[in-house]
């Protein structure tokens, strides 16, 4: 759908196409100058530079006075008040005015959200059940309001000023307050967690956006990537003070790509690179069945990995085949006996709603194959079609494969946890995600991943090794995060690790900085 945005006064674009492709997940937007009066003649109208918009012309010149458009939004915004119309096919379909009577700017622009939403979902008929939130982390507004608030409060609070439904303010609550306890236990913004990223998978799956790299293809870049990381591992460690990380985390791709041998000596590198003692939790994602053998299981528990991952995100064989994965769900089956086999007994499931092709009877199907299994946390992603996603670039040819009632599939994952003994215990949220849902993370009590939670709730260091690895430093005084990106291709990482290194090394020591000076132990 075509949205041409005309205003007047302050820009809030970015608060509020996020909302508007809630409701038009397919929306295109373009500027269309400076808002209508009442008389809605926009074409009129200029935009700040003196100049009409390409939009503006485009409509003059067609005699619509951009009404032309599917959908024409205007807002007139003044420090103390705010206007906000909806055009349909040159029909005014909502109007509102609202006084405002001070405050900040987080105030005003949840005040023209909240106006926004009341006229989209009155055109559409659709309400969202994260309300105007359109953030990653929701929980975070319930988090900081635990100390201070009821939870009779916070649900007021959330419902009234971001219009949230029943169910996902219930289930903030739920997860926050177990995010609170974990984290006061830990006292995560006193350390660090360490992150080390393996590019490499069997194959890359349809919705795959992360960095990875198919091993068929890329197979010979791995002993010159392992050779890199482990300078960028040794710097790190040197650079660190001998200060022992809290949580280690292995992803990628799918760190059981490299073999036996290549995983008993990485692991067995980083371990002698970093102080252990520390360490409250190590995970390794074993994701992809097809990954995995009985030896590297093994070498796993071993080296000491109490946590891993083995993920099928769905359990139905055609979904497997269409989304590239070339395994069975037998073999995950095995991969599962195996793990336990070696002595695994903190593992975790991950699935996927929404998937191509999938309707909630797939889901129904899934969880029935889980169950047996009995892993120890089960995390229930929604489906978000990021632009680098080969299911996004080639979508022509699964126009006609989407898949249908979302929010039945997950309504089914959580009666599923919640009748098999799992809480909540991490929650978030992407862009495009179908259906404007969430990322659930569920786990029987006592095994959480702490990980999980000190990325979402941003209160710790996250020094992050390998390609395509983000680091963020937090700087507590200021309760903020610097993200150091490292580069994504293998062979720029491969030959440009010296510069990977010198700019991590300018963020630890300014990091290390502000925590001296914040008076927090280095």
């Amino acid at each position: 759908m075509d949205i041409i945005i005309w205003r007047n006064g302050e820009d809030y674009n970015q608060d509020v196409c996020p909302l508007i492709k809630s409701f038009y997940p397919d929306a295109v937007f373009a500027e269309g100058g400076a808002a209508a009066e009442a008389s809605g003649n926009a074409a009129d109208k200029t935009g700040s530079a003196g100049e009409k918009s390409e939009a503006a012309e485009t409509s003059e010149a067609d005699g619509t006075s951009g009404e032309g458009s599917s959908l024409d939004l205007y807002f007139d915004l003044t420090s103390d008040c705010m206007t906000v119309r909806i055009r349909q096919q040159g029909r005014e379909v909502f109007a509102e005015t609202e006084a405002f009577a001070g405050g900040e700017r987080r105030d005003y622009r949840n005040a023209l959200l909240r106006m926004l939403y009341r006229g989209l979902s009155g055109l559409t008929g659709k309400k969202l059940p994260w309300g105007i939130l359109t953030g990653v982390r929701p929980t975070k507004l319930v988090y900081e309001r635990l100390a201070d608030m009821t939870k009779d409060e916070i649900r007021d609070y959330m419902a009234e000023t971001y219009y949230c439904s029943a169910d996902k303010i219930e289930v903030s609550l739920i997860t926050a307050a177990r995010e609170k306890e974990l984290l006061t236990q830990c006292r995560p913004e006193e350390g660090y967690s360490l992150y080390i990223g393996i590019p490499f998978c069997p194959t890359t799956c349809l919705y795959c956006s992360f960095t990875s790299y198919p091993l068929e293809r890329f197979g010979g870049y791995v002993e010159p990537y392992l050779e890199a990381l482990k300078k960028e591992i040794r710097f790190a460690s040197e650079s660190m003070g001998g200060k022992a990380p809290m949580s280690v985390y292995f992803g990628g791709g799918t760190p059981t790509t490299l073999s036996a041998e290549q995983l008993r000596d990485l692991i067995g590198y980083v371990k002698n690179s970093f102080d252990f003692s520390g360490v409250k939790e190590f995970t390794v994602e074993a994701g992809r069945p097809d990954s995995l053998t009985y030896e590297k299981l093994a070498v796993l528990k071993e080296l000491g990995v109490d946590r891993i991952s083995i993920n099928p995100q769905s359990m139905c064989q055609e979904t497997l085949d269409l989304i590239g994965r070339r395994h069975t769900v037998e073999q995950i089956e095995e991969a599962f006996a195996m793990a336990r086999k070696a002595g695994h007994d903190n593992i975790n499931m991950d699935l996927i709603i929404g998937l191509t092709g999938e309707t909630p009877e797939h889901v129904r199907r899934t969880l029935e194959r889980i169950r047996p299994l009995n892993p120890e946390s089960l995390t229930v992603h929604t489906l978000a079609l990021k632009r680098a996603a080969r299911l996004n670039l080639e979508k022509e040819r699964y126009v006609d494969m989407q898949a249908v009632d979302v929010p039945v599939m997950q309504q089914l994952t959580a009666a599923y946890a919640k009748e098999n003994g799992y809480l909540p215990y991490y929650l978030y949220r992407q862009k495009n995600m179908a259906e404007n849902l969430e990322n659930v993370g569920y786990a029987r009590y006592g095994k959480e991943c702490l990980y999980n939670i000190v990325i979402m709730e941003e209160r710790q260091t996250i020094l992050a090794l390998g390609a395509g690895a983000s680091s963020k430093f937090y700087f507590p005084a200021e309760n903020r995060l610097e993200r150091v990106e490292n580069v994504k291709s293998l062979k720029d990482y491969v030959e440009r690790i010296d510069e990977m290194i010198e700019r991590k090394l300018v963020f630890i020591e300014k990091n290390r900085a502000a925590l001296k000076e914040g008076s927090v132990v280095w």
